[in-house]
């Protein structure tokens, strides 16, 4: 991250010199002055990122010329500077806009945190702008949409990785996303005119994710009537993504580590390797540490893959995200099924986002996409959901059954959409086939 450019407004020359000196020491491209009108005409030709400003000077004083500053360049945060500190002076600054507020003498180690915090506040700005554009123009029908905190971190470290070649594992439970997250890595990456390729290690046979990921030649076994270029080749000069690396097998395992670490892949039966430039973001929904400790997993495979760890946290871990998904949903499925629903009732809402969604993101469309097709009204009743709670008292147990009952129901809808197919249902769910047995036999459900 390059370094801010900061305009030092100060009167008093020995302290101008002083902060001048400092800043441009830890390399900041800093410029002053020591009036208001000096101040303006620098502000109007530079682009300044802070300003430090003193609140008294000789022509003008510290708040006038905040506003000033504002009016012209809204982004540009204020620190401002006073030997004459109260309460007052610091309400009506911060009021007006500015970012901190420090009295004489400054405390020079202080004022490089807070100048460094309105930097990572800067460019954090910046990364999700830059994401929310990519967005904009390549997922207009994307899921990947968020108002939280927390996903605003996510998208920061997405932006910051993209910029990059390193491989990096996504984490997070079934239907958070993370597929979505990769797909984003690749588009903002300068990989983004080249080949993504796409592996599930979980849903290909042990005995032939082999030959899926590295090829054969014609004769290579029994059934080998033609070659079969890999995925890794198919991927070159772009991005292989290896999702639920969890499930690869050890001794695949072994033979990924030896691609990675060579740069070089060879068909099963081939003669000789091929060099290939390949980008390789690997996904999981399970604890590779854990699995790392247990001997289920390479240990420097795991070291190799997890450069950057992104993790996507679960949705009930981002309830604020839960309204946005809501009315998001309700648009696409209003679209796509020719319905016209205005929005949800209070108590419909309240379920919504009191959800705990084992299935994350997908349940939740899941839900909606039913409550829209089933609804006869103007909006999502209680009743339009996959149960109606109406002994909801609002307490944790309460709200856990109601969920319990919600998720039951949901499950034994898919398991029918799907013909009692558990591979089908899972997809169909947005969760693993492995947890929805495990949720078959914790509901007791039977066909």
């Amino acid at each position: 991250m390059e370094h801010a450019n900061i305009l030092i407004v100060e009167d008093e020359k020995t302290q101008r010199t002083l902060l001048t000196d400092l800043l441009k020491k830890e390399g900041y491209d800093s410029s002053d002055a020591g009036n208001g009108v000096d101040a303006l005409n620098i502000f109007k030709k530079k682009a300044i990122d802070i300003v430090l400003l003193d609140f008294k000077l000789p022509d003008t004083d510290g708040l006038t010329l905040l506003k000033q500053f504002k009016q012209i360049n809204p982004e540009t945060e204020i620190i401002m500077v006073t030997a004459y500190g109260s309460i007052e002076n610091a309400v009506d600054a911060l009021k007006s806009g500015a970012s901190e507020y420090l009295t004489k003498p400054v405390d020079l180690e202080d004022l490089l945190f807070k100048i460094k915090k309105i930097e990572e506040k800067k460019q954090l700005i910046h990364e999700n702008r830059v994401l929310k554009e990519v967005l904009q123009d390549r997922f207009k029908t994307s899921n990947f949409i968020y108002s939280s905190e927390r996903m605003n971190e996510v998208t920061s470290l997405i932006v910051r990785v993209a910029k990059t070649d390193s491989t990096c594992i996504i984490e997070g439970e079934s239907g958070v996303g993370k597929e979505l997250v990769v797909d984003l890595i690749h588009e903002l990456s300068e990989r983004k005119d080249q080949p993504i390729i796409k592996v599930n290690c979980a849903a290909i046979p042990d005995n032939l994710l082999e030959s899926e990921l590295f090829g054969y030649e014609k004769g290579a076994f029994t059934g080998a009537f033609q070659k079969k270029v890999g995925k890794f080749e198919l991927a070159d000069k772009g991005t292989l993504f290896l999702d639920e690396i969890g499930d690869m097998p050890m001794i695949l395992q072994s033979k990924l580590l030896r691609v990675i670490q060579a740069r070089e892949v060879e068909r099963l039966g081939g003669l000789h390797a091929k060099k290939i430039d390949v980008r390789i973001i690997a996904a999981t929904n399970r604890n590779l540490e854990e699995e790392v400790s247990k001997g289920m997993f390479r240990e420097d495979l795991y070291y190799r893959l997890n450069v950057v760890t992104i993790r996507i946290p679960p949705l009930r871990e981002r309830r604020d995200d839960i309204p946005v998904f809501m009315d998001f949903f309700l648009k696409r499925y209003n679209d796509r099924h020719r319905r016209t629903i205005k929005g949800y009732t209070n108590e419909a809402r309240d379920i919504l986002i009191k959800g705990d969604y084992p299935g994350n993101v997908r349940q939740l469309e899941n839900i909606i996409e039913r409550a829209v097709v089933l609804t006869r009204g103007e909006y999502i009743t209680k009743e339009d959901l996959p149960m109606s709670p109406a002994d909801n008292q609002h307490t944790s147990g309460g709200i856990k059954g109601t969920v319990e009952a919600m998720e039951k129901k949901m499950i034994i809808d898919a398991l029918i959409k799907a013909d009692w197919v558990q591979t089908k249902a899972a997809s169909v769910i947005g969760i693993s086939e492995r947890m929805l047995r495990y949720k078959i036999k914790k509901y007791n459900i039977t066909k």
